[in-house]
């Protein structure tokens, strides 16, 4: 696990971008167990007749991790993991969907952390992280960088594990869902459920406790029709789900219901953030994830 400098002016971007009270620590490291370089994309990838090559697009490993500095680890720390969608980073997807900002907003005991996929392109691939406990190392590397800074003790260990992802990042998270190795309390998928509904039904039927948040736009280019074939599938095999317009979402509805269809009427890049801050709203009601502690 090879540790690289924050460039900065990336870092007084994403500090503009959290515009919070308290200031979070931003940490980079470059990790081998992220999705690239992998040898499916060694060649590249092919797409609408474009080349996007390997050098460009399938070579970094950055992992991006933020943590409050107000962070109270037990034995365990809480970590939500962000996958961004197509044509992408994880440094434009934080700073355009502002989730550092929601991220600290939310006041959240836990560590948000961004590891980069397909880099600026349109790929749903999820690279070596589609492969068996390949999550579960990734994992041990954040763990080891927050050891290093002395964030968290030698003897913490991962707790509730949130995966939250927008568009294309559909594909990585539900691959880890089954492959990941990696108990994964809590799902939030941002318009971009347009296949591996096997894999996340799967995952829902596993555990009671597991909670699946799904927002969808009629503009996601199909995550509607997906949507409706999911929860006709989970009404065929008698799992419970409620199904909301977002402007009637409130509190109670997601704190107490394990599977939820949210049916929003933005734009497909809207929906994290514009203008309501949905990623807020979602880890703040969270049930995986606890409030931090208030100041005496």
């Amino acid at each position: 696990m090879k540790v690289i400098l924050l460039p900065a002016f990336i870092l007084q971007c994403l500090l503009l971008s959290a515009q919070t009270e308290v200031t979070p620590k931003l940490l980079r490291i470059s990790s081998s167990f992220t999705a690239f370089p992998d040898t499916a994309r060694a060649g590249g990838h092919i797409y609408d007749k474009v080349l996007y090559t390997a050098a460009e697009h399938y070579s970094d490993s950055s992992v991006l991790i933020i943590v409050p500095p107000q962070l109270k680890p037990g034995r365990q720390v809480d970590i939500i993991i962000w996958f961004h969608g197509w044509r992408n980073n994880i440094d434009s997807a934080a700073a355009y969907f502002e989730l550092i900002k929601q991220f600290m907003a939310s006041n959240r005991n836990a560590v948000l952390v961004l590891p980069e996929t397909t880099r600026n392109a349109p790929d749903s691939y999820g690279g070596k992280l589609e492969q068996k406990d390949v999550f579960k190392n990734l994992l041990n590397d954040v763990l080891n960088k927050l050891q290093t800074e002395k964030m968290i003790s030698k003897r913490t260990k991962a707790g509730n594990i949130v995966l939250a992802g927008h568009s294309g990042a559909f594909r990585v998270m539900a691959y880890i869902l089954q492959n990941g190795g990696v108990e994964v309390s809590q799902v939030i998928l941002f318009d971009g459920l347009y296949s591996q509904v096997d894999k996340y039904t799967a995952w829902i039927q596993a555990n009671p406790s597991h909670q699946f948040i799904n927002l969808y736009t009629n503009k996601g280019g199909g995550t509607d029709g997906v949507s409706d074939k999911m929860m006709q599938l989970l009404s065929e095999k008698n799992i419970p789900f409620i199904s909301a317009e977002e402007k009637d979402v409130h509190t109670p509805m997601l704190k107490t219901n394990q599977v939820i269809f949210i049916h929003s009427l933005k734009e497909h890049n809207d929906v994290i953030n514009r203008p309501d801050h949905n990623f807020r709203l979602y880890l703040e009601n969270s049930t995986a994830l606890k409030e931090l502690p208030r100041k005496p």
